[in-house]
Parts: C-alpha cells; sequence; structure tokens
C-alpha cells in the first residue's frame, strides 16, 4: 500500500510529489532537527555535513530546495552555493549563526533566497521551506503564461514573461525573490510600502520578526539595479522611484 504524508496544513502528498529538500549542516543536533520536521511535514530529506558532499549530493539527487549553514567544514556555505546554482538552479535558504548584514548580502549575492539567524525556531523555517517552494511554483507558471509587453520606467525594464530586468539596456541577474520584489514595488511605482505589506505579498510570511529580510533584500536589489531608485520612508517601507513625467 502506497504511503502518504500529511502536512501542517493538510495537503497530502505520495511519495512520487514529495519535494526534496538537502539540509546541509555540520552540527549533528541541529541538522537532526530540521530533517525530523520536514519529514514530518512531508518532505523528503537528505543531509550533508560539509562542503565536498554538498556539492556532490547536489548533484546527484538534485533537490529541489537547499538548506545550507554558512560555516562549513571544506569549503563554506558560500562557495556550496556558488557551484550549486551553476550547476542548475535551486531555491536557496542560508542559515547563518551570525547576525551579520555582510554575511547576509553576500549570501544573496551568490543566489541564496532567502536567510534566517541562528537560533531560529523550527515552525518558522518550515514556514519559509513553503514559502520558497510556492514562489518556484509561481514563476514557473509565470514563465508558462506569456504576457504581453515590457514594463518601462525610465531606464529600468522589467519582462513579466522572461523574468528579465535590464538597466540602460543591459541585463541584470536577480534571483527569483529580488525579482519579485521588485516587481511588487513596480506594481506601484512611488508608492511607499510597508516591510510588513512586502513580507506578506512577496513572501507570504505575515510575522514582523522577518521584516530585517526585506531590508537585506532590498540593499542587494539596490546594488543591482542602483540605490537611487528605491526610497527609504524610515520608519514605514520603501518605495520605487519612477522619472518625472
Amino acid at each position: 500500500m502506497e504511503q502518504t504524508h500529511t502536512s501542517h496544513n493538510g495537503t497530502t502528498a505520495t511519495p512520487g510529489a514529495q519535494r526534496r529538500v538537502l539540509v546541509v549542516e555540520d552540527d549533528p543536533t541541529i541538522v537532526d532537527a530540521i530533517a525530523a520536521r520536514l519529514r514530518a511535514e512531508g518532505f523528503l530529506v537528505q543531509t550533508a555535513g560539509d562542503g565536498p558532499a554538498a556539492v556532490d549530493t547536489a548533484e546527484a539527487w538534485q533537490p529541489d530546495l537547499l538548506i545550507l549553514d554558512i560555516m562549513l567544514p571544506g569549503f563554506d556555505g558560500l562557495e556550496v552555493c556558488r557551484r550549486v546554482q551553476a550547476q542548475r538552479p535551486v531555491p536557496v535558504l542560508m542559515l547563518t549563526a551570525r547576525d551579520d548584514e555582510t554575511d547576509m548580502l553576500v549570501g544573496l549575492g551568490v543566489g541564496a533566497d532567502d536567510y534566517m539567524t541562528k537560533p531560529f525556531s523550527m515552525r518558522e523555517l518550515a514556514a519559509r521551506v513553503h514559502v520558497l517552494l510556492r514562489r518556484v511554483e509561481r514563476a514557473a507558471l509565470a514563465a508558462a503564461t506569456p504576457r504581453s509587453g515590457i514594463l518601462r520606467l525610465g531606464e529600468l525594464e522589467i519582462d513579466h514573461a522572461q523574468r528579465r530586468v535590464r538597466v540602460r539596456s543591459e541585463d541584470v541577474h536577480l534571483t527569483p525573490t529580488e525579482f519579485d520584489l521588485l516587481v511588487c514595488l513596480a506594481n506601484t511605482p512611488r508608492a511607499v510600502l510597508s516591510r510588513e505589506q512586502l513580507l506578506a505579498e512577496v513572501w507570504d510570511w505575515a510575522d514582523a520578526s522577518g521584516t530585517r529580510t526585506v531590508d537585506s533584500h532590498i540593499k542587494a536589489l539596490r546594488r543591482k539595479i542602483g540605490a537611487e531608485r528605491i526610497r527609504t520612508v524610515h520608519g514605514v517601507g520603501y518605495a520605487l522611484e519612477t522619472p518625472t513625467p
């Protein structure tokens, strides 16, 4: 008889439909806790304890999502992220023991989609995994549903169908999260969106504890499209600046 698994949100998946998550962490206590929680959520889970094993497992197993600690034996999580993303695009949730914004920005710069600082709750980690996978599904659906036209805001061009962004006719590489964040801001140019609004719309996450994630992604986005294009409204949120008609 085929075994089924029911996740916390009530959805049921057969083993053939289960999503694969590779957890890369060298602390046995942490990796066991993450793996147990994700298996209870209905995911297939593999683990790796160092950089080389992580890259080899990702190539052989083709996970749908990677949970990746920055500090690893062999080589660090940033190098793992670079090598795995060079093989094939895969959403990455970075884990860091330090509340260091530089680490976070570097992680986002090499292809990570989100990050969490230790210690974290398993409930929040599981929720973020579900959110990242839903975003990948939405991106695939958007790519398969062409929208005519390109949104042009001065020298900034957003091609929804191809999920491409250009600045002064030069392609700009954005992660899926950065693209969704830019589109969210571009849908209402010059309007100020609060961190909580952006967190809810882009991450499907309504907990205010995640607002620093928004700030770090905004900083990474500014570095790619130009800092002057995103205005900070202190104490409120952000707005996408557009040329005055």
